[in-house]
């Protein structure tokens, strides 16, 4: 059965950097897109990155676009979300999450409904 380990996320300062991982565990990603969603203080959770198994097609909102970069490693054990030049409004519980069919992400579309696998959240805060 597979499961989501996150690790990463912390305080950091206004345009500053942190990782996220996401690693498996019980199983692989192969075959398998994995993301990311965050959810604000008061606000609803909402989509960030994902990437695909089959051609590692990424996709991110506009918003993180230029800042924020996902990737996977070749054992196919984890997902990064590399955050740079972090602003406040990046503040949120960050949650990983998988597409077991490989579909979505490839369609430029990464909805919460769809996925069957959740990460437990790790909070990122940024402020000065």
């Amino acid at each position: 059965q597979l499961q989501l380990v996150q690790s990463g996320g912390g305080l950091v300062d206004p345009g500053g950097s942190l990782r996220l991982s996401c690693t498996a565990s019980g199983a692989t990603f192969d075959y398998i897109a994995v993301g990311w969603f965050r959810q604000a203080p008061g606000k609803q959770r909402e989509a960030v990155s994902c990437i695909t198994d089959s051609d590692e097609t990424t996709w991110y909102i506009d918003p993180v676009k230029g800042r924020f970069t996902i990737s996977r490693d070749n054992a196919k054990t984890t997902v990064h979300l590399q955050m740079d030049n972090l602003k406040p409004e990046d503040t949120a519980v960050y949650y990983c999450a998988t597409d077991s069919a490989d579909y979505y992400c490839s369609n430029n579309y990464w909805p919460a409904e769809g996925m069957d696998h959740w990460g437990n959240g790790t909070l990122v805060t940024v402020s000065a």
